[in-house]
C-alpha cells in the first residue's frame, strides 16, 4: 500500500498561496511606495510558527531549527555528531592497545608480508634461555662489526624487556637482505642463520659466547661402511660430520620412533652396489649405516614433509598423521651407549599450515622453560596454550602402558572433526609409559614440520644445563640482570629503557588527547543543544537577530566552528534583503548574545535591519517581470506563425535556427544571454547579408513588432555590441564578395567530384579494394599500403564527409621509403603466391606494400 500524498499536495498548495500573497504585497508597495510592519512580517515570514518535529530543516521558515542536529540517540557520519567510537578512531591508533599483557607474556613479531617462516624460527631461538643469554653476553665492539648479530641482539632485547605486545622485525630482516614478499623454507633459514651466527660469534673473546651455537645445537654423526667378509669398517667411517638438525623421513612412517629407526637403519650393499674393501682388495658385500656420535643440548628434528614428484618436477606436502613423544630417551640411540641419562623434553613444535609446499603459513608452539607454559606464536599474535603444546583442550586423562598407535579420544576432537585448540592442525594425545616407569604423553599432528627437544638438566648428575652470563640481581658495570636471571648489556638495557619510556609517553599523550577531544565534544554538544533550545522567538514583539543558516549549520556540525559570519545574508546597503529570506534564521536575543560573545564576527543584523531600498527594487522588478512575461507570450505566438509560414507581413530577416531555439525556451521574466544575436549567423564577415546558400545562413522574415522586441532584448543583454544584432530589412542585398566566393567553391567542388569519378571508373577494382591477380606478362608497380588506403577513402567518400585534403604526392612518399645512399627500398616487398594459374600477393592485409599494374596519376 503506497503512502498518501496529501501532505505533499498541501505543501505545494501552500507554497503557491504564499507566492501569490508575496506578489500582491510587492505590487502594493510598488503602487503606493509605503511599507508597513505587517508587510515586512509577511514578506520575511516572521509570523510563521516555530517548527517542531520536522525531519529536515525548513528553508522557507526562519523560525525552524529542526534538523540542524540529530535526535538525542542519533548520530551522523562526520563532524560533531559522529559516534564517539568513530571520533576516537579518527585520532589514530591507540598505542596502549599494543601493550604487552604482562611481564611474563612473550611478545610477537610483525609479519612484513611473507616473513612468518623467519618469525617462527626467531621465536624458537629467543625462547631458549641459554642461547638468549649467550647473545646478550657478546661484547659491544663485536656487535658493531657484525650488523646481523647486532640486530639479533637488539631484537632479542626488545622481545625480552619491551612493553610492546609485538616487535617490529623489519631492521633484522632488512639486515639479512631477505625479500619480504617471498616465503622461504624455515628449515633452510634456520640452517643458514646458525651458520652465519657461528661465523660472527667466532670473533668474540668470551669463550661461552663464542661457542654458543656449537654447544647448544651441534651434534655429530658418522657414515659407517662395514665389510661383510672381514668385518672391518672403511677408513672414512671414523670421520665425523657435524649437524644442526636430523632430517627424518615421514612418508610411510607414523611415529618419531619409526623415523629414527629408519634414519639409523642398516643398508645392505650387494650386487652392483658392492663396496670395494681395501683390506680384502676386492668388491664385497657390505653394510652401511649412520651412527650418532654426539648429541647437542637442543636436538632438532626436521620432518621431511615435502615429497618431490619426478613426473611433474614439483613438491607435494605429506599430510599424514605423525606422532611424537613429549619425552624422548636418546641414550640407546648413540653408537656407544652413554652412562648418563639423555632424556630430552619437547620444547617447540614448528607448524606449517596449508596443503601446498610453496605456500602456507608458519607458526610455532614453544614451551617456556621457567613456567612450563606453552605459547602459540603466530606473528604478532601470541596465545597461551597452558601446559600442553596444543592447548589444554587437546589433552586426555587416560593412559596406556603399551606403545601402540595413538588413539583419538572423544575429548580431543571437536564437533567439526578437528582437535580442540588447533582447528587447522588436528592433534591426538596419548599417555604411554616410559622405560623408567613414568607416563609419557604422545602427540600427533598432520602439520608438524620441525620438532625441538631440550636436554633435561640434571643438577646433581654428570651432565648439567649450560647457563651463560651472570645471575646477579643488580647492575654490574656492563650488564644489568633482570628478574628472570637474564642479563642485558647496559647499552641494550638503556636502549630498551628509552624505547619503553617513549612508548609510555605516547600512550599518555594519546590518552590525554583522547580525553581532551571527548571533553571538547561533550561540551560542544551541550552548548549546541542549549543555544538551539533558546533560539526560537515566540512572539512578533520580542527582539530578535538575523543569522546565516549556512553559518548556523557549520556551528552545529563542526567540532571547531568558524567565526560568526553574516556577510552572506547582507546586501550592498549593509541590510537584510528579501532575496536572502531562505538563507537566514531568526534567533532570540539570548541565543545571539551567547553566539556573538563567543565567536565574535558579525555583522549584527537586528529586527529592524531589513533593506527598504532592496525591497522597493524587488517590487519594481516583479511588476516589470509581469509586463515582460505578457509581451513575450504574445511575441511567441507570432514567432510560431512565422515558423509555420502563416505570417506574410514579414519585413526583417532573422536566423531561422536562432528563431527555432528562441521559441523552445521557457517564458522568462527578463531577457537572457540566449536572446542576443538574432542575426549573427546570417551576417557575413563584411557586415552584409550572408548568401542563403552558405552553411547555417537560412533565414526567415518576421513582422516589424516582433523584430523590435528581439532588437530591444539583444541591446539590453549586450549594449556594447551593436554588430551582434545587425538589422537586415527584406530588401537587403546579399554580399557580392561572399556570393562570388561561394560560386568559386562550387566550381572547385564540381571539378574535384568529376576527378574522383574518373579515377573510380579507371581503377574500379583498386578503388573497391578487390584482390588483383598478377600475370607474368605485365609490368607492375609497388605502392605503400597506407597511401593506397588514404586514396581509396578520398575518391569514394561523399561530398559531405569527404576528407579535407587529398592524399600526399606519390613521388614524395616513395622517396621516404628508399634509402638515401643506394636509392633502394628500406623494406622487403611482399611475397607472391601462385594459385589457379595466377599470382596473388601473399599477406597483403599486413604488408606495407601493394602491387598494382598501372599508374594512378
Amino acid at each position: 500500500m503506497s503512502r498518501p500524498t496529501t501532505r505533499s499536495k498541501n505543501k505545494r498548495q501552500r507554497q503557491v498561496e504564499n507566492d501569490d500573497t508575496t506578489t500582491e504585497i510587492l505590487r502594493k508597495i510598488h503602487l503606493t511606495g509605503e511599507i508597513t510592519d505587517d508587510d515586512v512580517n509577511q514578506l520575511y515570514m516572521i509570523t510563521k510558527p516555530v517548527c517542531q518535529g520536522c525531519r529536515i530543516n525548513t528553508k522557507d521558515n526562519p523560525n525552524c531549527f529542526c534538523g540542524l542536529i540529530p535526535p538525542p540517540n542519533g548520530s551522523r557520519k562526520t563532524g560533531l555528531w559522529q559516534k564517539m567510537s568513530d571520533i576516537v578512531q579518527g585520532l589514530g591508533p591507540d598505542p596502549s592497545k599494543d601493550l604487552r599483557a604482562s611481564a611474563h607474556s612473550p611478545a610477537g613479531l610483525t609479519n612484513l608480508g611473507a616473513t612468518c617462516y623467519a618469525n617462527s624460527i626467531l621465536q624458537c631461538l629467543y625462547m631458549n634461555k641459554s642461547f638468549r643469554q649467550g647473545v646478550f653476553s657478546v661484547e659491544p665492539d663485536v656487535l658493531k662489526q657484525h650488523p646481523v648479530l647486532d640486530q639479533l641482539a637488539r631484537l632479542f632485547a626488545q622481545l625480552h624487556a619491551s612493553n610492546m605486545a609485538f616487535i617490529d622485525s623489519a631492521p633484522f630482516i632488512k639486515t639479512l637482505e631477505l625479500d619480504n614478499g617471498v616465503q622461504q623454507d624455515s628449515h633452510e633459514f634456520l640452517t643458514l642463520l646458525l651458520s652465519l651466527l657461528e661465523s660472527c660469534l667466532s670473533n668474540s673473546k668470551i669463550s661461552k659466547a663464542r661457542t654458543i651455537v656449537q654447544d647448544l645445537f651441534r651434534g655429530s654423526v658418522s657414515h659407517v661402511t662395514t665389510c661383510s667378509r672381514c668385518g672391518k669398517d672403511s677408513a672414512a667411517s671414523s670421520n665425523m660430520e657435524d649437524f644442526y638438525e636430523l632430517e627424518l623421513n615421514v612418508k610411510g612412517l607414523k611415529t618419531l620412533e619409526e623415523s629414527l629407526n629408519d634414519y639409523l637403519s642398516v643398508e645392505e650393499l650387494h650386487g652392483d652396489n658392492q663396496y670395494f674393501c681395501e683390506s680384502c682388495n676386492t668388491r664385497v658385500d657390505a653394510s652401511r649405516s649412520i651412527k650418532l656420535r654426539t648429541l647437542p643440548d637442543v636436538l632438532n628434528f626436521q620432518l621431511k614433509r615435502y615429497d618431490f614428484l619426478q613426473k611433474t618436477t614439483t613438491k607435494k606436502k605429506i599430510t599424514s598423521v605423525f606422532s611424537f613423544p613429549g619425552e624422548l630417551d636418546m641414550r640407546g640411540r648413540l653408537s656407544q651407549p652413554s652412562q648418563v641419562e639423555l632424556i630430552y623434553d619437547l620444547s617447540a613444535v614448528l607448524i606449517h599450515k596449508g596443503t601446498a609446499a610453496t605456500s602456507g603459513h608458519y607458526i610455532a608452539h614453544i614451551k617456556d622453560e621457567d613456567t612450563g607454559q606453552w605459547w602459540e606464536f603466530d606473528d604478532e599474535h601470541v596465545s597461551n596454550l597452558g601446559h600442553h603444546p596444543f592447548g589444554e583442550g587437546s589433552s586426555t586423562s587416560n593412559s596406556k602402558s603399551n606403545r601402540t598407535d595413538p588413539v583419538v579420544h572423544s575429548s580431543c576432537i571437536g564437533e567439526d572433526g578437528t582437535a580442540n585448540g588447533n582447528n587447522l592442525n588436528p592433534i591426538q594425545v596419548q599417555h604411554v609409559e616410559s622405560s623408567v616407569g613414568s607416563h609419557v604423553e604422545i602427540f600427533s599432528s598432520t602439520d608438524a614440520y620441525m620438532l625441538m627437544y631440550n636436554l633435561r638438566c640434571k643438577k646433581n648428575g654428570m651432565r648439567e644445563c649450560r647457563m651463560y652470563g651472570s645471575s646477579n640481581m643488580d647492575k654490574e658495570g656492563s650488564a644489568v640482570s633482570l628478574n628472570d636471571g637474564i642479563s642485558l648489556p647496559s647499552h641494550l638495557f638503556q636502549e630498551i629503557a628509552n624505547l619503553n619510556s617513549s612508548y609510555v609517553d605516547a600512550c599518555e599523550q594519546f590518552k590525554m588527547k583522547k580525553e581532551q577531544e571527548l571533553d571538547l565534544i561533550t561540551s560542544r554538544r551541550q552548548e549546541v543543544r542549549s543555544v538551539l533550545s533558546e533560539a526560537p522567538v515566540r512572539s512578533v514583539e520580542e527582539p530578535f537577530y538575523w543569522i546565516s543558516t549556512d553559518w548556523l549549520r557549520q556551528w552545529a556540525d563542526n567540532i571547531s566552528p568558524p567565526l560568526l559570519d553574516n556577510t552572506s545574508i547582507q546586501c550592498s546597503h549593509g541590510k537584510v534583503p528579501l532575496s536572502k529570506v531562505g538563507f537566514l534564521k531568526r534567533v532570540s536575543a539570548e541565543a545571539w548574545i551567547k553566539l556573538f560573545s563567543k565567536y565574535n564576527g558579525g555583522p549584527t543584523l537586528a529586527k529592524s535591519d531589513y533593506c527598504m531600498v532592496c525591497l522597493i527594487d524587488v517590487a519594481r522588478t516583479i511588476v516589470c517581470a509581469d509586463s515582460y512575461r505578457d509581451r513575450r507570450k504574445l511575441m511567441k505566438e507570432i514567432a510560431d506563425d512565422v515558423l509555420l509560414g502563416k505570417c506574410l507581413d514579414g519585413t526583417y530577416f532573422v536566423s531561422k535556427a536562432w528563431l527555432q531555439q528562441w521559441v523552445k525556451r521557457k517564458n522568462l521574466d527578463a531577457p537572457s544571454e540566449a536572446d542576443a544575436g538574432p542575426t549573427v549567423s546570417i551576417r557575413c564577415p563584411h557586415g552584409h547579408l550572408m548568401p542563403e546558400q552558405a552553411a547555417g545562413a537560412k533565414r526567415l522574415l518576421v513582422p516589424e513588432k516582433l523584430w523590435l522586441f528581439f532588437y530591444e532584448d539583444a541591446i539590453t543583454i549586450k549594449p556594447d555590441d551593436p554588430s551582434g544584432c545587425s538589422t537586415f530589412p527584406s530588401d537587403s542585398e546579399e554580399c557580392p564578395e561572399c556570393s562570388n566566393a561561394l560560386s568559386e567553391v562550387a566550381c572547385l567542388e564540381d571539378s574535384i567530384r568529376a576527378m574522383k569519378l574518373k579515377q573510380r571508373q579507371n581503377h574500379e577494382k583498386l578503388a573497391m579494394g578487390k584482390s588483383i591477380p598478377l600475370s607474368s606478362n605485365c609490368r607492375y608497380y609497388l605502392l605503400p599500403s597506407s597511401w593506397l588506403s588514404k586514396w581509396r577513402s578520398y575518391i569514394t567518400a561523399s561530398s559531405k564527409n569527404a576528407p579535407s585534403t587529398e592524399p600526399e604526392i606519390l613521388d614524395d612518399i616513395m622517396n621516404l621509403l628508399r634509402c638515401e645512399k643506394h636509392m633502394r627500398l628500406l623494406e622487403r616487398p611482399p611475397k607472391l603466391a601462385y594459385k589457379r594459374g595466377s599470382f596473388f600477393q601473399k599477406g597483403s592485409a599486413v604488408s606495407n606494400w601493394v602491387f598494382i599494374y598501372i599508374y594512378i596519376y
